[in-house]
Formats: C-alpha cells, structure tokens, sequence
C-alpha cells in the first residue's frame, strides 16, 4: 500500500517546479520504463501492478487503485516509476544541432525528441521558455528517446551568437527546402506553435528554409511544428 507521503511526492512531479526542488521525473508505461531502465538514467521507485524481477529495494507492487491514485493518465498503464533527473550533457558543436524557441506543448516536444533520434540528431537545444522536456507528457510522447538525444535550456539568442555554424530557420517565405543545399553541420531552428520564430532570433538566422505548399488552393495556414521538423530533418539528412 502507498504511504501518503509516497502520493505526495509522485503527484507534486507534474509541475517543473517541485521535479526541479526534488530532482526527480515520472514516466509512465511498461515499455517506456523498460527503455529507460535499459539506458545510464537512475531509477528512484518503481511502483507496479506486475513484477518487473527488478532489485526488489527499487520495486514496490501495487493495486490496480492505488496506481489510479498517482497516475497522470486517463487510463493507467500496469506501471509508474520515478527516476531522477540527470545532469545535462555538454552541446556538441559538430553534426547537425536543432534548436527549439519557445515551443509549449509537451506532445510536440516529446516528438521532435523522438524525430532527433530517429534522424541521429545528438544534441537538442531549447530556448528557456519552451516546454520541461521532463514534464510527464513529454516523456510519454518521446517513447523512450529522452535516454538518447541530449536536451539543454539556454538564452537561445545568446547561444546562437556565440556559435560558428550556419544557423537555418524554418519560415514560411523562406527558399524552398527541396532545392537549398543543406550542410551536414549546422543549425536547425524551429519556433513556437503559434507565433514561429521570435525576431530576437530571426535577426541571428543565417538562411531562411521553408517547406512548399502543394495544394490547388494554397489555403493551409501552416504545418504542426513536430510534422514539420521531420520533413525538414529528413531534407538535411538526403542530401
């Protein structure tokens, strides 16, 4: 049975600020779990309605209601496990560097994270203002790849100064994607939901990209921040 105080604590982890005070993360789903026991990250608590024949210090079997109580999901998967958070990895400044402004929701989040390790991006760089990469429902969505691409917060504008590479930029009036040529070193920027990228960052691009519209009546607004850093992830991987 869980302690009050073993509630608490789990349920506080939904908000950045108590995951930063306690230095912990949850994740949610026996596949993702196994994925990350796998990987260097340090497991804290497993709590789970079916043993995982893990270190049975680590593991603490739970009813079905028990793990409703602490569950972030609608629907409870058979497990929770907390694990704490890791030091973050030093930026590699070779290969290919995507670097998020201001993106806000966890969903779209997880997936480019997903999208930089299928795509063998290393290293992911977000402006402060963007989504906790730890938050529950970005873990969810990255599947596992949190334990594979490095994610640093940083003053976005600063960061891109300080750097010698060439800086691209997803707009909407930028060159056509299909026909820029594309380095293999380099930056990758894409920007927020709603407002794309910010103009403290716009001054600092060097080549604008954009992903051509094929539609008869032009009249899409604009693609989902996630779908289109695959295409464009894909385009510098092509050529």
């Amino acid at each position: 049975m869980l302690s009050k105080s073993q509630i608490k604590l789990i349920t506080s982890l939904k908000q950045k600020k108590y995951r930063q005070q306690h230095g912990f993360f949850v994740v949610e789903g026996v596949k993702t779990i196994k994925e990350l026991l796998r990987s260097r990250l340090e497991l804290h608590a497993l709590y789970t309605t079916e043993s995982f024949n893990i270190d049975a210090k680590d593991e603490v079997l739970i009813t079905e209601t028990d793990l409703k109580r602490i569950s972030f999901l609608t629907t409870p998967n058979t497990a929770l496990a907390i694990f704490k958070i890791p030091l973050p990895k030093p930026i590699e400044f070779t290969g290919l560097i995507v670097a998020i402004d201001a993106v806000r929701d966890p969903g779209n989040l997880g997936t480019i994270i997903r999208l930089c390790d299928w795509f063998g991006v290393k290293n992911l760089v977000c402006s402060n203002e963007t989504v906790d990469c730890f938050n529950p429902k970005v873990i969810q969505a990255t599947m596992g790849s949190i334990t594979r691409v490095a994610v640093n917060y940083v003053d976005l504008a600063e960061f891109l100064k300080s750097i010698n590479l060439p800086i691209y930029g997803a707009f909407m009036d930028g060159e056509n994607v299909y026909t820029e040529p594309l380095p293999e070193n380099g930056v990758l920027v894409m920007g927020n939901e709603a407002n794309g990228i910010s103009k403290e960052v716009e001054a600092i691009i060097t080549d604008k990209i954009s992903i051509p519209r094929f539609g008869d009546l032009q009249a899409t607004e604009s693609l989902n921040v996630a779908t289109a850093t695959a295409i464009l992830l894909s385009e510098f991987r092509r050529k």
